[in-house]
């Protein structure tokens, strides 16, 4: 299942469970404006590991806060590219 559909997924779930009600989740959208506080996303980033198997914040050695959902996106995937590699490596 590819990395957008799966965030796009969780955040809607999260949203839902919370009755609130979420803009057009475009690339674009800045995430403070996206409707989800700062608990929703710490929730979205525990739902992503926990499905994903990866957590790209904790992994990355880079120090790096995305600030608009596209950016969130790239981030997962990138980091999903990153740990694929490292899985090979490690195996």
């Amino acid at each position: 299942m590819p990395i957008k559909f799966t965030v796009l997924a969780q955040i809607r779930q999260i949203a839902e469970a919370d009755n609130k009600t979420l803009p057009p989740l475009t690339d674009d959208l800045v995430l403070l404006d996206s409707g989800l506080d700062s608990l929703a996303i710490a929730v979205l980033v525990a739902r992503l590991e926990e499905t994903l198997g990866f957590d790209p914040f904790t992994e990355s050695d880079d120090i790096f806060y995305p600030v608009t959902l596209g950016d969130f996106i790239r981030f997962y995937e990138n980091g999903a590219r990153s740990h694929e590699g490292d899985s090979r490596r490690a195996g």
